[in-house]
């Protein structure tokens, strides 16, 4: 990530016939009075998708890569198409990069010249929040459709993706305005990401495109066009297939038979990944151990949408960078002010070392998603005196995490199974049973691990480095001076604006004590934490008066693994795992062609921490994409980063056992 941020958003003028004009590029986006007829000819019927979509199996998905996504006007038409067309429980999957992403409103005024889409436009303007670099997930028609919106250049996005595609829409400004994109490398990008069959529609037929298509394993055919475009390319993927990941980051074997999961643990985690499941099709059954959902550290009366970001682009920053989008577009679905509120978050800048560390991530990421505030900028958006500046995040918030699980929790396909303590599992014929001492709870070929530091108890997880950490909050009464906190505060402590009467103080850390019980000391704890954030609001709150003992507050455990990366992915026997790439002890540079012992069809979601509203409803994504076999909504080294397996391969190559 440079250290001066591109413009993020495409520069835009409008000519007299309404039509959006890049200035970047310097060409328009689409034809006079051809743009829907331009696509249906390019991209629809060169891919063959009316036939395609109508011969779908159920549950199969049809994955749709694109180059330059523009205004989505190959999005819609191709879900309008898919929608008239393909069965009712196949899927569309439409992955697309795009280097300058329009703004909202741009994109608002783009969708009005086309008002027979609007069906398919609306939705994704109604989601339009928080697009920032990166992987930017969407999920529409209740899970039916996905779009991956890849926002950065496409020959660094390209690489970074993990996704079977079945048909490219190469399209994007011409070679000639824009020949960067154009080239081998790129190609050589969708040869990778192809198979044997692939198709492509382009509506370039300048000759060293084609050369360069035919050279990276396409054979290109030039077919009648429409419009002022006399002819278009058509092309099919024929050469092998690229190899894959290492074996231990590789994607498990589909499973057979019916879609059918069971999830342990109904937290944020177990919610997000039963949700992620049921809309591809899963009838889940969610197994809790207490009387409902959200009951551990998911019951908290609000949670913060604070993202933890590095300005060299780690993979913790970009997972946290995708998860933030992913969860704010979830959230609009939601209740504004009573489940959540995008009222910003400040981060203060409260000694040197922090300042120096926002002026870089200021000088790395766009306005939209952080900026500097000055001590008298940061008290005028905040609503209180504050004792210095920070970082302002106006998209970020707070949640009342219940009311996410919840929602996510509402689909057809899931049942809640309360009072189901997990304490054992086992395979029988195909199947993980789960067990509560005598009593079987349910069974299903898939299982996902999804209650915190509690799936430790597994012998499957057992190996897995988890660690709780106990926090407490405490819950302030509001007073009318109090109400005119406007914005999340953090410091090392955060204070919330008010929900139903009351700011949620908090949170303590403890490393050791296994108590839920909420103590006065650390509602004294959180109380210094108000004084350090606000000496002004921790006044209005009446905090000198407050007794610690009679506070209202709440303990639970967060989660965490030691490199901050939550845990994401399928589980492996670890005694065979290390058995069989025992030779990496000795040359870390090995790659054995030996298949991963794989646990068929037992996977993990945990290791969340303090950021679990921005992670864990992504990494549910990151399950489904595992189970199915469709495009991963992160970078693949993010995966890989988040990947379980990681932890036994580090042991063997440093020669532990």
């Amino acid at each position: 990530m440079s250290d001066t941020p591109l413009p993020l958003h495409a520069q835009i003028d409008w000519d007299d016939q309404g039509r959006p004009y890049s200035r970047q590029y310097d060409d328009v986006y689409f034809a006079k009075n051809e743009g829907i007829d331009e696509t249906l000819h390019v991209f629809i019927e060169q891919n063959q998708l009316r036939q395609r979509f109508a011969d779908l199996a159920p549950h199969a998905c049809l994955v749709i890569g694109e180059t330059g996504f523009g205004t989505g006007m190959n999005f819609y038409c191709a879900w309008r198409l898919f929608a008239e067309l393909a069965p009712a429980e196949a899927r569309l999957h439409f992955v697309s990069v795009e280097k300058y992403p329009l703004t909202r409103d741009d994109l608002a005024r783009a969708l009005l010249l086309w008002p027979e889409l609007a069906a398919f436009s609306q939705p994704l303007l109604e989601q339009y929040v928080a697009i920032h670099p990166g992987f930017q997930q969407f999920s529409f028609a209740d899970g039916r459709v996905t779009l991956t919106l890849m926002i950065g250049d496409a020959l660094e996005q390209l690489p970074q993706l993990d996704a079977p595609i079945d048909a490219w829409f190469l399209d994007g400004f011409a070679p000639a305005k824009n020949p960067d994109m154009w080239t081998p490398e790129l190609f050589t990008q969708l040869a990778r990401l192809s198979r044997p069959g692939t198709t492509l529609g382009t509506f370039t037929t300048t000759g060293w495109v084609r050369r360069s298509l035919v050279d990276a394993g396409f054979t290109m055919k030039k077919v009648p066009g429409i419009g002022k475009k006399w002819e278009v390319m058509h092309g099919v993927y024929s050469a092998r297939p690229s190899p894959s990941a290492a074996p231990w980051y590789a994607r498990p074997p589909q499973l057979p038979g019916p879609r059918q999961a069971l999830v342990i643990g109904a937290g944020l985690a177990g919610s997000a990944t039963a949700r992620s499941l049921a809309g591809r099709g899963w009838q889940v059954s969610v197994l809790e151990r207490h009387a409902g959902p959200a009951q551990e550290a998911s019951g908290n009366p609000q949670g913060v949408l604070y993202l933890k970001l590095s300005a060299h682009g780690t993979a913790l920053s970009q997972m946290v960078l995708a998860g933030f989008g992913y969860t704010r577009r979830w959230l609009e679905r939601l209740q504004r002010g009573q489940d959540w509120d995008d009222c910003g978050v400040l981060q203060l800048a409260f000694d040197d070392k922090e300042g120096e560390r926002q002026a870089k991530l200021a000088a790395a990421f766009d306005d939209s998603l952080l900026r500097q505030l000055d001590r008298a900028q940061a008290e005028a958006v905040a609503g209180v005196a504050l004792a210095s500046g920070g970082l302002f995040y106006p998209e970020g918030g707070w949640v009342h995490p219940p009311a996410l699980c919840q929602a996510q929790l509402d689909h057809p396909h899931i049942r809640l199974l309360a009072h189901a303590n997990v304490i054992e599992l086992r395979k029988a014929d195909g199947l993980w049973q789960a067990w509560d001492g005598e009593r079987l709870l349910a069974s299903a070929p898939l299982v996902v691990l999804a209650g915190a530091a509690d799936i430790r108890h597994f012998p499957a997880s057992s190996d897995l480095p988890l660690k709780r950490i106990r926090g407490q909050i405490t819950r302030l009464p509001v007073t009318p001076a109090s109400r005119e906190l406007r914005t999340v505060v953090c410091a090392e402590g955060y204070v919330a604006p008010p929900r139903d009467d009351e700011h949620t103080l908090g949170a303590s850390f403890d490393f050791h004590s296994q108590d839920t019980t909420p103590t006065a000391a650390e509602h004294q704890g959180n109380l210094a934490l108000l004084d350090e954030i606000s000496t002004d609001l921790a006044e209005r709150l009446g905090a000198a008066e407050l007794d610690p003992a009679c506070l209202e507050g709440r303990a639970a455990f967060r989660c965490t693994s030691p490199d901050y990366l939550p845990i994401v992915g399928p589980l492996a026997d670890t005694e065979a795992f290390a058995e069989r790439y025992a030779v990496l002890g000795k040359d870390a540079r090995q790659v054995p062609a030996v298949q991963c012992p794989w646990l068929a069809g037992l996977y993990v979601n945990s290791g969340h921490g303090s950021r679990g509203l921005i992670t864990a409803p992504l990494c549910g994504e990151l399950i489904a994409a595992w189970a199915c076999g469709e495009p991963l909504p992160v970078p693949r080294a993010v995966a890989e980063a988040c990947h379980p397996n990681r932890f036994a391969l580090r042991r063997l190559v440093r020669g532990k056992p």
